[in-house]
């Protein structure tokens, strides 16, 4: 791993995953991205369903991959010009040290 890599980690709402799937696949790094349903859960009940708010949970699709300082920078500026509201959460974590064992 390169000094100054990233792991970014992005939940998304399951109407956009094709469209943010296409976005990530033209800007993939060398190591790809992943993907995995996840539930989030929140105290705040802003924009779920009923169901939702009964169950406590929503459905995400979680993103995870790994950039360097400049794919880092490109993405977030395309995320946010392009899916604007859409209620896409980011977070970026520093990466140590990883390889393949």
């Amino acid at each position: 791993m390169s000094k100054n890599e990233f792991m970014v980690t992005l939940s998304v709402p399951p109407s956009i995953e094709e469209a943010i799937v296409d976005c990530l696949l033209e800007i993939e790094s060398e190591l790809g991205f992943i993907s995995f349903p996840v539930s989030a859960h929140d105290h705040r009940n802003e924009g779920l369903s009923t169901a939702e708010q009964v169950t406590g949970r929503q459905r995400k699709i979680r993103f995870q991959m790994y950039l360097d300082q400049a794919g880092l920078t490109a993405l977030i500026a395309r995320l946010k010009s392009e899916f604007k509201g859409a209620g896409i959460g980011y977070r970026v974590i520093p990466v140590i040290d990883g390889g393949v064992i």
